[in-house]
């Protein structure tokens, strides 16, 4: 291993510099999208082309070793505390909220220990009163429990990258404190996923910072999610992304539709942060379907399907589902990048209900609804991004179209990387139709570059960074610069 963690294989330096140009050769001949002036086209939603096949071993051994078992033992033992509703017993050691909170520290404690000290766990205790959340009529105490995985490399350590799940839970009513809440799906499905990837990341090592964060208070209105990603944009953390893994315990929906392969991830287009001034700036360049949380939903796409070929990561163009939300809104509404996982087809029965039988019918959120191998399925595709983030470079800042010369060449800049890794960039493109990128061009170590007789009026652009080893960055998107 090397100084900042990654996998150190001796091989003569010309053998190296000839198997890194191959793989971070373009999907298609420059020359060739220059002379049909865009007319080539990718498969449609081929996203997974646009990256190189090869894959990171060591991201191959993380996704390897998340474990189904394991899911199913954390979401069992979550289910035992009877409820978890925000508003129940805190000082009961096996019944409620309170019981949930001190397992599930005591198991990312055990977790950490494994970090060789780079991984330290607390719990983010604060009071809520009354009036700003409907759903909480009484001062109460929340707590979220955070691991965090510090990277090794100094230029990256404080570059973070969060993923969380939800473990509190409720019945038909958000506020009925006192009835049986399994929460079996939502959420504690998110939670052991985010326990499980804790439980093999905290081996490895990563330039970047990870952390592992299962939150109280969905229920009740994101309430703990708002404070962690609000005490965040105080204390001007650099969140890159943000995962929420919501309801993705089953592959058997309402509809009857059986479907173990395909996750949703859902991810805005026109940022919630977005300024009057920003909105201008669209308006008159585009870009409603360029926002960073956009650009991590593709990032997560190729880097999902490359590394779990067995899964479908199945983009939604939309903030969440239909008029609802989850703990990545109040990232997004801050400004970070930030999605949301979920099954792709939900079964209401098991949502938000009170458990009975009515009409021969089992409603309530039980573990036997859960499919356990698609969890661990789901976290996998979970994993791999959070390694392949944490190991990369950072996104390209400041990218611009330099907009001072009419041309039908398009001129791009951007802000120097300073990784000491840092191999290089590309420039992606696509048609202003196409949902993922489809083509890529290796142009070295270089801020400024020259799409020659490609318009800017015909194609939307991107820069990402590569590292030494081939790992990639998110793409940014340009915006006018003279």
């Amino acid at each position: 291993m090397n100084t900042n963690g990654k996998p150190c294989v001796a091989r003569p330096l010309a053998i190296s510099l000839i198997i890194f140009a191959l793989f971070v050769s373009p999907l298609a001949p420059t020359s060739n999208a220059q002379r049909n002036r865009g007319k080539r086209q990718s498969k449609s939603g081929d996203a997974a082309a646009l990256a190189s096949s090869k894959r990171n071993p060591e991201i191959a051994r993380i996704v390897s070793e998340i474990n189904a078992s394991n899911i199913e033992r954390t979401i069992r033992k979550l289910v035992s505390f009877g409820t978890r509703n925000t508003l129940s017993v805190q000082d009961n050691p096996t019944r409620g909220i309170g019981a949930a909170r001190d397992w599930l520290y005591s198991e990312f404690q055990k977790v950490a220990e494994s970090s060789e000290g780079r991984m330290t766990v607390e719990k983010q205790t604060f009071e809520q009163a009354p009036g700003k959340y409907q759903r909480i009529a009484r001062t109460t105490t929340l707590t979220n429990i955070v691991a965090t995985l510090r990277g090794t490399q100094p230029a990256s350590e404080n570059r973070l990258y969060v993923v969380s799940g939800h473990y509190d839970s409720m019945c038909t009513s958000p506020t009925d404190a006192e009835c049986d809440a399994p929460g079996a799906n939502d959420d504690a499905s998110g939670t052991a996923a985010v326990l499980e990837m804790a439980r093999v990341m905290a081996k490895y090592k990563f330039d970047a910072t990870i952390i592992f964060m299962t939150v109280a208070g969905e229920e009740q209105g994101l309430v703990g999610s708002t404070y962690f990603a609000e005490q965040a944009k105080q204390k001007k953390m650099d969140i890159e992304a943000m995962f929420t893994n919501d309801i993705i315990g089953s592959s058997l929906g309402g509809n009857g539709v059986h479907d173990p392969h395909t996750v949703r991830v859902f991810s805005e287009g026109v940022p919630s942060s977005e300024t009057t001034e920003e909105a201008n700036v669209r308006r008159g360049v585009g870009g409603e379907n360029d926002s960073i949380s956009r650009q991590l939903a593709r990032f997560i796409k190729e880097t999902g399907e490359r590394y779990v070929p067995s899964m479908r990561v199945m983009m939604v163009y939309r903030r969440d589902r239909y008029l609802r939300g989850g703990d990545h809104m109040p990232f997004v509404e801050r400004g970070y990048a930030a999605v949301r996982f979920t099954e792709p087809n939900e079964n209401y029965n098991h949502q938000h209900q009170n458990v009975r039988v009515e009409n021969g019918i089992q409603y309530g959120d039980l573990p036997e609804f859960d499919d356990f191998n698609y969890i661990a399925q789901v976290a996998r595709v979970n994993a791999a991004n959070l390694a392949a983030l944490a190991l990369a470079p950072a996104r390209p800042k400041n990218v611009g179209i330099v907009t001072t010369r009419l041309t039908n060449d398009t001129d791009l800049k951007w802000d120097a990387n300073k990784e000491p890794d840092l191999a290089g960039y590309e420039i992606v493109w696509r048609d202003t139709t196409s949902p993922v990128w489809t083509n890529s061009k290796w142009i070295g170590n270089v801020t400024i570059y020259t799409m020659k007789g490609m318009s800017k009026d015909n194609f939307f652009f991107g820069v990402r960074a590569v590292d030494k080893d081939g790992n990639r960055s998110p793409v940014s998107y340009p915006k006018p610069v003279r």
